[in-house]
Order: C-alpha cells, then structure tokens, then sequence
C-alpha cells in the first residue's frame, strides 16, 4: 500500500544556501496563488444503488443490531473509496441497509463527551470506529478542537466556502491559528467561516454534525513578521459561539514556561496530499504522532540544509518530526500540534501551530511550528482584554 505522508504546512521555503537569514516575502505568490479547490457539501461516497424491499440507507447509529437497540452508536466501518467499494454494497460508507421496521429516528442516547473539560481526545472515536487499512485518517471525532477555516468566495456566480487553512478552538468564540493563514483576510477583507466538528469534507452522514461560525475579529500578533514568520500566530473571535458537544471541545494550553521535548504529539489537518499545485486537500481529517526535537538541536540540523550555517531559529518558533517518511507538509497552516499530559495521558495541550518547513519527510529535517507556551502571555492579554474565560483552555488539576 503506497504510504501517503500527513501534508500540513502551508509554508515551503525555497532558499539559496548562501543565505543567513529566511526570506519568505518573495514565495508568498507561489504558495497562495495555487488554485484552492473550494469544498462544498457533494453527495456521499459510496454505491447509491437500493438496499431491497422495505430497507433503506441510513446512518449506522439509527439501526437496531440483531434485533437490540444500538445503544451506545458504536459500529465498524473500513474507509473504501472509488474502484474499492464492493458490487454488493448498498450504501455510502458511514451507512447500512436498515429494515424500514426497526429504524430510529432519532440516536436512542445523547453522545456525551469522554470527560468534561479541555483537551480530552476521543482515541476511539465517536459512533463509529475504522477498521481494516488506514492510511492515517483519525477516528471521527478523535481531536475535537479541530478547527478548518474557509473564506467565502464567488466562483461561478456562486458564493462558496474555498478551504484556507486549520485553527483550534479556545472557547466557545476563539480559534487559534497562524498570523499568515489569516492576514489575507484583513488584507482582501473577504469574511471567514471556522468550522468546528468536522470529519469527512464531503459527508453529511457524520453521527454529529459540524458547526459554522462566521469571524467577526481577527487579531494578529503585532509582531508578526511575514518576512520570516516570527511570532506567527493569530486569534479569531466568532460572531456566533460554538455549542460544546462530544465533537466540539477546546484545547488546553499550557502555560508560558513549559516544554515539551521528547514527547510524542499529534499533528493534525486536511492538508495536501502532495506539495504544489498538483496536490489535493485530504478529505478526511488525517493525523501524524511526531517527536517534539529541542531547539538547539532543531536549529543544527535546520543548518544542515539550504538555511546555511548561520541561521537562528527564532524563540517563537518550536519543531517536531525529522522522522524519515513522517513530515507535516504543505496546504493546513494553523493546524495544532497537541502533546499527551505526563499527568494525565488522556489530556492533551497545544505545543505548537503548523508554521512552516524545509522539504517534507526528510531524515534529520524537522518542521517548524509557532511555539504556544513562548506566545501565551500575548494570547493571554488579547483574550483578557475582550474578557475570555480562561476557563475553557485550562486544565483543571484535581
């Protein structure tokens, strides 16, 4: 089975070796000049032929199983795409053939989150679990900070929501993301959507659905440097709040002397399958378990590439992978890194934000991620002065 590396980063560099310090201004063209294809609500994968006499099709968790109410929604299903999906199938992959006698209207039980509070993930999903090949998909409500941000944009005489980049979710009104995913929108002054609980882009037969919530504010670090990407990070506050379910859950963050070398952490987005114009946006959620790399470390080997010997990696600045073949990419800038609580394995905070790289899956070659714990003192004051709770972003110690 071909090995499809998780492609996140929306930044690629292409610098000379001779040069000390990166200079990103002149490739921002290249990058966000690439036509994005817009991700609209399209039928469902799958076989669309009809079950039999008195079935239909219907989401998993709405049948009965050998007679019993399914009470806990909890099914089986393997991802199949295209020339995969079997002549005797009946349904789209998140579907079955349910006796039109024994279907549920309505999930028999409310879906509750694993525990209350930030940062908890959902390791076995929600409703369903995936079984047979992956090639790195999440379980359907795995991370459920998990933010996708579009721009409304006329294509065709038809408004349409055109993916941009990944965020995480604060509060029920704040998203976390990059400064240089963002920018353009103060720029342009085009309006963004940030879309919470979302799985699959092109299924609506989730056991959840996801929520949208158009930005009504976006701040920037006002030391953002879109020349080198130093303090890239950016807030966005929502016009409507998002309503906590076990799909939509806010990330803990830690605080500002933390640090997360050597741990294992998670990667997450839709990003590009492959770099350039060529690549396609991942349709469902793909994760990545990287090893956060210390500074110094990141920074020799960052040298060892077209960087050059005298570059510095920037305290704002944080890294993780350098495993062959295991990279974040290109294509979901703003996405989180999120590293396991030595406390609790079950709670996670957010170490990093997807920033920038140089190639992709390189040995010895970390990515570069806007560090969470050096930036949250600004995150802290932005959130204050607008009167945040910090509460939904912290983790309560009992």
């Amino acid at each position: 089975m071909p090995f499809y590396i998780l492609c996140l980063l929306s930044l690629w560099t292409s610098l000379t070796q001779t040069q000390s310090t990166p200079n990103l201004q002149d490739y921002w063209s290249k990058i966000f000049s690439t036509t994005t294809r817009p991700l609209q609500s399209q039928p469902d994968r799958g076989s669309l032929k009809v079950c039999g006499l008195n079935k239909e099709c219907v989401q998993r968790f709405l049948c009965e199983q050998n007679g019993e109410v399914n009470r806990y929604g909890k099914a089986l299903i393997n991802i199949r795409f295209g020339a995969d999906i079997a002549e005797e199938d009946s349904c789209t992959y998140l579907e079955t053939c349910c006796d039109v006698n024994v279907k549920l209207t309505v999930p028999n039980v409310r879906i509750k989150p694993v525990k209350e509070g930030c940062g908890y993930r959902n390791l076995n999903g929600i409703g369903f679990q995936i079984t047979g090949d992956k090639e790195g998909e999440s379980e359907f409500g795995e991370f459920p900070w998990m933010v996708a941000i579009f721009r409304e944009e006329m294509i065709g005489g038809v408004l349409m929501n055109v993916y941009e980049c990944g965020g995480s979710v604060l509060a029920p009104n704040v998203v976390l993301t990059t400064a240089h995913c963002v920018i353009k929108a103060q720029i342009l002054v085009y309006r963004l959507i940030a879309r919470a609980g979302e799985w699959d882009m092109q299924s609506t037969q989730e056991v959840l659905p996801h929520q949208d919530a158009l930005v009504k504010e976006v701040i920037i670090h006002e030391q953002y440097d879109s020349s080198v990407l130093f303090n890239d990070v950016a807030l966005l506050i929502l016009e409507t709040p998002f309503k906590w379910e076990a799909n939509v859950r806010p990330i803990c963050l830690p605080d500002a002397d933390v640090n997360f070398d050597y741990s294992r952490c998670f990667a997450t987005g839709w990003g590009r399958d492959k770099f350039g114009i060529n690549g396609t946006h991942q349709l469902i959620l793909k994760k990545m378990e990287l090893p956060v790399i210390p500074s110094d470390t990141c920074q020799a080997n960052l040298r060892s590439t077209r960087l050059g010997r005298h570059f510095r990696l920037h305290s704002s600045f944080m890294c993780a992978g350098g495993e062959k073949d295991k990279d974040a990419c290109t294509g979901d800038g703003g996405s989180p890194l999120v590293c396991p609580d030595p406390r609790n394995s079950e709670r996670y905070y957010q170490a990093g934000i997807v920033a920038w790289g140089i190639g992709c899956g390189t040995e010895n070659v970390p990515g570069v991620y806007a560090n969470v714990a050096y930036l949250r003192n600004w995150i802290n004051d932005q959130l204050n002065a607008r009167l945040i709770d910090f509460r939904h972003f912290t983790a309560q110690l009992f």
